[in-house]
């Protein structure tokens, strides 16, 4: 009686199990980038919808010394950057240089306060880029 895996048998089961993690791992790496991407822009989302109670609140979209905004920092793979004055806003959510989304196709993130979305930086399609 045999026991154990003869040498074949161990070389098989290494090419298949190669084999699999070539094929999921690039799916897998998709699915890791696209959360990143709805992530930042639901980010995104909030941060504006802040800026517009502040707007409704204090007629700007700047701080007042009475109604200063806390806006988020970012995420894991994005820094967020808020430019706004009293009847504008920009935000700016840029990859981080040494991240898992630093040479993501679809660039940076950016919205304005007339809902106007934007991707400084893409290579591909802004809708699919912002989920749509």
């Amino acid at each position: 009686m045999q026991q154990g895996l003869s040498l074949i048998e161990l070389l098989l089961v290494v090419a298949v199990t190669g084999m699999l993690a070539a094929i999921a791992y690039p799916s897998y790496s998709d699915q890791l980038r696209r959360a990143a991407r709805s992530e930042v822009a639901g980010l995104l989302q909030d941060a504006a919808l802040r800026l517009e109670r502040q707007h409704a609140r204090t007629g700007q979209y700047a701080d007042s010394d009475l109604a200063p905004v806390p806006l988020p920092a970012g995420s894991r793979y994005y820094s967020l950057q808020a430019q706004r004055d009293i009847d504008s806003f920009r935000l700016l959510a840029r990859r981080l240089p040494r991240g898992f989304m630093a040479d993501d196709r679809c660039g940076d993130f950016a919205l304005d306060q007339a809902g106007v979305r934007a991707n400084p930086g893409s290579q591909g399609d802004t809708q699919r880029c912002w989920g749509g």
